[in-house]
């Protein structure tokens, strides 16, 4: 059983670098909103954040030896290419590209706030930790 110690930045430690990844695939679909062919994708937060918590309960029962996309070894990078999918056309163009500039951007916005918050969650958890340490 978890304690209250046992992970002292929450789901906000996980949450972030996941976030990230999700700004990375919607930019990019932005950037390729007008090359030929490109198919759109997006990023399964959701499933992310729940293969990130069932490795970090893995590592924390000593099961470091199971695996998962999200989870990583010292100095290696998260693989995160499995939470990526591709978007189905809302209306694809002439060129097969499949990407709504409008779509795309309110997708941005929206996971910029999301991003935001869970940065702002984890500046206060930060925050809470430095002052049970210092006392002030």
């Amino acid at each position: 059983m978890a304690g209250p110690f046992d992970n002292p930045l929450g789901l906000s430690a996980l949450a972030l670098p996941l976030r990230e990844q999700r700004l990375k695939v919607l930019s990019s679909n932005v950037a390729n909103a007008d090359t030929p062919g490109y198919q759109a994708q997006d990023f399964d937060f959701q499933s992310a954040l729940s293969g990130a918590e069932a490795a970090r309960e893995r590592a924390g029962r000593g099961a470091g030896a199971a695996r998962s996309g999200v989870s990583m070894a010292a100095g290696e990078a998260p693989d995160y290419r499995r939470y990526v999918t591709t978007r189905p056309a809302l209306q694809p163009s002439l060129d097969g590209n499949t990407v709504n500039a409008e779509a795309e951007h309110a997708a941005f916005g929206r996971a910029v706030l999301e991003y935001r918050a869970s940065l702002t969650f984890f500046e206060s958890r930060v925050r809470g930790l430095m002052t049970a340490i210092t006392g002030q």
